[in-house]
């Protein structure tokens, strides 16, 4: 999962491997590595990820399909309304 939406972010960015490869500090065979499955990224890479597609991690690892932390704070807005 966490593949795939890596790559689905990066298209939807219209980004290259190589712009990504580059802002992670590593060289594109290894951020392609992460795209296909064969590789995992560190914490600290997997923040930097989250951080530049502007979502959660639970979202990139396929945990969750809210992607944006705003949709998250709206759903859980709608829950507290339905309690009441």
């Amino acid at each position: 999962m966490f593949a795939e939406r890596l790559k689905q972010l990066r298209l939807n960015k219209g980004d290259t491997q190589k712009i990504l490869a580059e802002y992670l500090g590593i060289i594109e065979k290894s951020y392609q590595k992460y795209e296909y499955g064969i590789r995992e990224p560190s914490f600290d890479t997997l923040i930097k990820l989250c951080k530049y597609f502007d979502v959660s991690s639970d979202y990139l690892l396929g945990l969750s399909d809210v992607k944006e932390q705003k949709q998250l704070l709206d759903l859980l807005e709608n829950v507290k309304s339905l309690i009441k």
